[in-house]
Order: structure tokens, then sequence, then C-alpha cells
């Protein structure tokens, strides 16, 4: 079914269609139609996970990346999602580079994308985050005084993705870090620094040893005053697949030197090696940060290399050409914990969790 509607979708923007259909959706769960939705995509023995101290519905979440702004957590939860990782959020809103700027590469089963964290900001989406908890909380406040079980044995866990607005230069990054982790802290239940993008200039080049010290180590500073309020928040760090191995021998190493709650792996790649599409439509999409199946294999081997570093201690997401339970099974063999799904969602449709969770041991 979804694989017809997919093809009438594909005919046109990617960018488009991600937002009629994220809207169309929305549309169907207000007029009534969430527990027939949920009937469809949730797999009905949905294994609960801890990690972070978090319990998780299940082990596959959203990246980041997808619901940049908050916007579509109730629908999300309708699809079976254990966890969604919004954002990248920055301080400021910004609109992100010039369009197009979201491509498909259906022949790779791959996207290339540009966006260049557009998002609203920091302010509007904690605003947006304070209105989905309170309604979280009448709704369990309601099955309470039915005598039903509340919504928090299935709740939605989110992650707040958070980077540095395009015009802030490197050396005040930690600044902006600092706003949104500050701001969002009281709403989201982990959090996971992103230098990793290949989308705004220079980011990259905060993945160097010192530079991620100077970040993390700050915001670890300052959740020690936030949790007293708040509770503790995870921080994972999101790294690229692109890393030389003394480069996430370095990553490894601060990990566990800091001892950082977790990282995300792995985010886009830059490499366009080994696909099928032709090259001079490569050539004239341009750059962009590519995900989807190519970057499967590579994202495996980071997370086995990353978690047989640090001796599995320092927990991995596992996020990379995951469309189908083997794809997920083979991350969690390589040592992730939880794995993200994005390119897979747009591919394989709504019902991608629901088939992961029941294929996955």
């Amino acid at each position: 079914m979804y694989q017809l509607l997919r093809r009438f979708l594909f005919l046109f923007s990617p960018e488009w269609v991600h937002y009629f259909s994220m809207n169309a959706l929305k549309v169907l769960c207000s007029l009534g139609f969430r527990r027939l939705i949920r009937g469809m995509f949730q797999h009905g023995n949905m294994v609960a996970t801890t990690l972070f101290g978090i319990r998780f519905p299940n082990r596959v979440g959203l990246g980041a990346g997808f619901d940049k702004n908050a916007r579509y957590l109730r629908e999300l939860e309708c699809l079976g999602f254990g966890f969604v990782e919004i954002g990248t959020v920055t301080p400021l809103p910004q609109a992100g580079n010039d369009k197009p700027r979201l491509f498909r590469l259906p022949k790779d089963k791959a996207l290339i994308n540009r966006m260049g964290f557009n998002n609203d900001g920091v302010d509007v989406v904690v605003e947006r985050l304070r209105k989905w908890k309170g309604m979280q909380f009448a709704i369990d406040s309601l099955h309470e005084s039915q005598n039903q079980l509340p919504t928090a044995n299935c709740q939605l866990i989110i992650g707040g993705n958070i980077g540095k607005n395009k015009v802030t230069p490197n050396e005040d990054a930690w600044k902006d870090y600092e706003i949104c982790f500050t701001k969002l802290y009281p709403w989201v239940d982990y959090f996971v620094v992103n230098v990793s993008s290949p989308n705004t200039p220079g980011l990259r080049e905060l993945q160097e040893k010192e530079s991620l010290r100077k970040i993390l180590t700050h915001l670890q500073a300052l959740r020690i005053t936030l949790k007293d309020t708040h509770g503790y928040k995870p921080l994972l760090l999101k790294i690229a697949p692109d890393l030389e191995p003394s480069q996430l021998d370095d990553v490894g190493a601060l990990a566990m030197e800091i001892q950082l709650d977790g990282l995300v792996a792995t985010n886009t790649t830059i490499q366009r090696s080994g696909l099928i599409t032709d090259a001079a439509t490569i050539e004239k999409i341009g750059a962009g940060g590519l995900s989807g199946l190519p970057v499967r294999e590579r994202s495996t081997g980071v997370v086995k290399y990353l978690v047989e570093k640090t001796g599995g201690q320092i927990p991995v997401i596992a996020s990379g050409g995951i469309f189908a339970a083997a794809d997920a099974q083979e991350k969690l063999d390589a040592g992730a914990s939880l794995v993200q799904v994005w390119t897979g969602f747009i591919y394989e449709g709504p019902a991608i969790v629901k088939k992961i969770c029941k294929g996955i041991k």
C-alpha cells in the first residue's frame, strides 16, 4: 500500500511532501483517528528498555532533523516511535540554506540534504514542548481518575538535539549550546550535542578533541545546578561517519575521561563513493549530507569501533541506513543500545517501527 502511495508522493518536492504528509497525519489525529492509527502502526508487544535511567517504550526512535520544531510529537507517538529527537535547535530562528536543499536518490535508497539547521529557534520550540508536556499530564490525570493506566507506560521520550547558529563563530559556539541546553532542560528527557552536520560551515571543526571538551564539560557543569530542580538529563554527542580512526579514538577517550552519558553514531556523510545514481545527477545536486542505505555499513563500523574502544562503557544510539529489522539488528549486534531511523522512514513508510520492533531480538 505505502509503496504505491510513495510513487505518487515522490513526484513532488521532498520538502513539500514532508510537511504535507505530516500535516495530513495531524489532521487525521485531530479528527479522532488516533486509536485507529495506533492500532495499525504500533506493534502489540513492544518491549520497553531502560537506558540512561530513562524507560524507553521501545528501542526504535526517530533521528533529529525530521521533527525539527517539535510540531508532530503526538502524531509520531501514534506511529509507535519509542523516542523522537527534535532539532537541531539553535538559539535564534534561522531559515537554513536556500531551496532546493533536500534530494532523493531512489536507486540508492538515499537522501542528500543541506538544510542548514532551519528551525524556529529555541524559545518557540520550548513553548511547544511546554504545551506537549501539559497535554500529557492532563491525559495522565484523566486516566488516573478513571482507574486506567497512565500514558507514562507508553510515553514518548523526547531528545533535544542542539547546535549553533550559522552566524556564531566557532570560538563562541559554547555560548549557543549553553543557551539551548538551559532553555530546553526542563522540557526534554536527554540532550544530543550536534557538531557533526556538514551543512553549517566550520561546524565539524568542533569535533576536535579540545573543542569538544570545552563544550561538553561546560554543559556538564551547568547540569549540576539544573538537575536540582529538573532532574538529571543525560548528555550525548553525535558524530560524523567520516572521522578517521585517530579521531574516533579521541572521541572515545574524551567520552571516557569526562564520563559522557552516550554517543549517537552517526550523522550524514559527505562521501559519494559507491552510489548507483549517475555521477552527473550527483554533481548537479551538489553539497550536502548523504543518508540512507549507502551509510549503513560505515555507520555500523563506527558503532562497533566505539563500543570496543570504550569497552561498552559508553552507550551508543545507532543511526544510519536502517530500513528493516535486519538493519536494526545489525546495529544492536554491533553493540548499540537503541536505534534511530530517518531516511528509512521516508522509503519504508509509517509501518517501519512496527516491522522493526517485531523483527529484532
